[in-house]
Formats: structure tokens, C-alpha cells, sequence
């Protein structure tokens, strides 16, 4: 396993709730990780990991390979992988996500 792979999943399985995006919660870098972070907050989660993958090119490629995920941003919650903002947003709709995160 790579070092980038091994760092991802030291930090998938050491948070209950991990959000690798573009940017940071702060200051998204595209509208993606934005509405993932949007959705996160209106579901309530004040802390959570997040990873900018354009900070390290290797992280950001490993990121896809960890999940088999071709794109950025993505959710893991408890060290399971949740998906992408498409997901995310979906599940947030059914208010699937907000009952996945309560228990976090």
C-alpha cells in the first residue's frame, strides 16, 4: 500500500466523519465540495475531517483508488465509504444522511 494510501486510511478509520474536497470547509475550491460542505452543516455537523486533495497530487489520486470513486469530493462516515456530492445530496433529501451522521 502506498504512503498516500496508508495516510487515507489512517484518517478514514481514525474520524467518524471525513470529507476529502476540494479546498477547505472554509474556502471551497469548486461547487462540489461546496454542497458537501453545505449538506454537512445542515445536517448538524459541527466537527469532521476534511482533506484538501489540492494540496498533495498524491492524495488526491490514492483518495480514487481507496473508494474505486472517480471523483472528489467524497464522504466517509465510521470508515465507510458514502459517496460523492450527488449522493450526499440525495441522501440528505430522503433524510438518510442526517440519520447516518446522528450516530456520530
Amino acid at each position: 500500500m502506498s504512503d498516500a494510501l496508508q495516510r487515507i486510511d489512517q484518517l478514514v478509520k481514525s474520524n467518524d466523519v471525513v470529507l476529502f474536497m476540494k479546498g477547505t470547509p472554509q474556502f471551497p475550491q469548486c461547487g462540489f465540495s461546496g454542497r458537501a460542505v453545505q449538506i454537512l452543516k445542515a445536517c448538524g455537523v459541527a466537527q469532521y475531517a476534511s482533506v484538501n486533495v489540492l494540496e498533495d497530487n498524491d492524495v488526491r489520486q490514492a483518495v480514487k483508488e481507496y473508494a474505486n470513486w472517480p471523483t472528489i469530493p467524497q464522504l466517509y462516515v465510521h470508515g465507510e465509504f458514502v459517496g460523492g456530492s450527488d449522493i450526499m445530496t440525495e441522501m440528505y433529501q430522503s433524510g438518510e444522511l442526517k440519520e447516518l451522521l446522528g450516530g456520530s
